[in-house]
């Protein structure tokens, strides 16, 4: 009887476990297409307070699992919060997960963590020296005082942390003083008086000063371009473009998904007319995550959801589109013989965009009578034409044509659905893994393992322990 009751504890703690896992790689708390932010919001931080007063050191080793960087940000602050109920014995691995991927965080989005520590009255001993340690690690700390530098102020002072050289003048004696010998600070302080040396300051320092100046629009963006980094020259391309700029954008230095998402928001007559730039881009791009994380696939099958639901929302506009085109470019460059299926099939795949009803059942036919040894199906489970026709499909594969498991399925949704706290799966026979950007599909065709059931708690265990105990730092002495 004792043997069963522990049985069915597993089973729920790896139930749990691969559902948080799952949410923490695509929810980011925002608006998708069949669901409001609200609804996100309040999901995910339940299940982020029920992992935590349940499975505290899993918890911890899940930063170390490949989660997007806004479930990061809410564990790091958790775990910080609640320090006083960490066990002794590990209370060093946690330290050092926090530390790491605080570093692999973007700075501003460290930054703002740090920040929100104070925000949040957290003021204990490990949290201050999470943020001297975090300050001693950035190579250019003159650099994010005056992109940061608000923040950077806000972090000193509550951590009571001690600045060398003019750091501390600059931070707290409003720049006001004379002359700075920090090449940097001394442009920040003369870019208040003069409209020439707001262009030797970060994009977003000179912005504001750019418009005290009154500069005028294209002008500044014209000149500044320079200081911009990738995201940014990103997000102004638009704008550069109704006003006649050229953004001198390096396509080669994006990351796939990113890559996807920037040739999705282009016209598709653009996209025709620069389609073998644009595929080259994208096929560099996806050698690169191969050459990283090397995969020996064979035969492989990918069924892409084109769907209209696949343009995601306002906040997450073509995010669903984009990692489908993105898996499809992985794939292509990972297997020997590959394949691609989409639900509306578009004259070539940088042509594709989010239209028609979800039947997942045609393409996922057409995959399977090609004979692939794996099939990775990209979708957001919302299947409406017919409902549940490749739930069927994949039932009667399964159970009778292919009993043994000779093709291995995967279902990879990059959309959280907030109403019952995981990602929505096609089939109870297929594992449903949760994907937020194609980089990640190396780890997330090891996790498949879990998410199907066929390995045990224990295991799920010796998989978030080596991923976290794989990082030298957790030798290093935190407290």
């Amino acid at each position: 009887m004792i043997s069963i009751s522990n049985n069915r504890a597993e089973i729920v703690a790896r139930e749990d476990l691969v559902m948080f896992i799952n949410a923490c790689l695509s929810c980011t708390g925002q608006r998708e297409f069949y669901d409001d932010a609200y609804g996100q919001k309040v999901s995910i931080d339940f299940l982020h307070q029920y992992i935590l007063g349940n499975y505290r050191l899993l918890y911890a080793r899940t930063l170390a699992a490949g989660i997007n960087h806004f479930n990061q940000v809410q564990i790091i602050l958790n775990l910080l919060a609640t320090g006083k109920n960490t066990s002794v014995q590990h209370r060093q691995e946690e330290g050092a997960l926090i530390a790491w991927a605080l570093q692999q965080l973007p700075p501003q989005r460290a930054w703002s963590v740090l920040q929100q520590l104070r925000q949040r009255k957290i003021n204990n001993r490990r949290s201050r020296a999470i943020a001297r340690d975090y300050m001693n690690y950035r190579r250019n700390i003159d650099f994010d005082a005056v992109k940061y530098r608000s923040k950077v102020r806000a972090i000193v002072t509550h951590a009571h942390l001690k600045l060398q050289g003019e750091l501390s003048n600059f931070l707290f004696r409003n720049w006001k003083q004379k002359v700075y010998q920090t090449e940097l600070f001394e442009n920040f302080r003369q870019a208040h008086f003069s409209a020439e040396a707001v262009y030797q300051l970060p994009f977003t320092v000179a912005e504001g000063l750019a418009a005290k100046h009154k500069i005028k629009r294209e002008v500044f963006l014209s000149r500044i371009q320079e200081r911009m980094t990738l995201n940014e020259k990103l997000r102004f391309q638009n704008a550069a473009c109704s006003a006649e700029i050229k953004i001198d954008l390096d396509l080669a230095r994006l990351p796939l998904t990113k890559l996807a998402l920037y040739i999705l928001s282009l016209p598709v007559e653009t996209r025709r007319q620069k389609r073998h730039i644009l595929n080259l881009a994208l096929e560099k791009s996806a050698q690169k995550i191969f050459k990283k994380a090397p995969m020996k696939l064979t035969r492989v099958a990918a069924v892409l959801d084109c769907s209209y639901s696949s343009y995601g929302s306002s906040e997450k506009r073509r995010r669903p589109l984009g990692v489908a085109l993105a898996t499809h470019y992985f794939l292509k460059a990972a297997s020997k013989e590959y394949q691609d299926f989409w639900t509306l099939p578009p004259a070539e795949p940088l042509q594709v965009s989010p239209r028609g009803q979800s039947d997942l059942a045609t393409p996922l036919l057409d995959a399977l009578e090609w004979g692939a040894d794996l099939v990775v199906i990209v979708s957001d489970g919302c299947e409406n034409y017919p409902p549940c026709g490749a739930a069927q499909v994949l039932r009667i594969f399964r159970n009778r044509l292919d009993p043994n498991n000779r093709t291995s399925i995967v279902h990879c949704n990059p959309v959280f659905n907030s109403d019952d706290f995981s990602v929505r799966s096609l089939c109870a026979d297929i594992p449903t893994v949760g994907l937020r950007d194609a980089e990640d599909l190396p780890t997330m065709l090891g996790f498949a393992q879990f998410a199907n059931g066929s390995a045990s708690l224990s295991e799920l265990e010796d998989y978030l322990e080596v991923h976290s105990k794989s990082f030298s730092f957790l030798n290093s002495d935190r407290g």
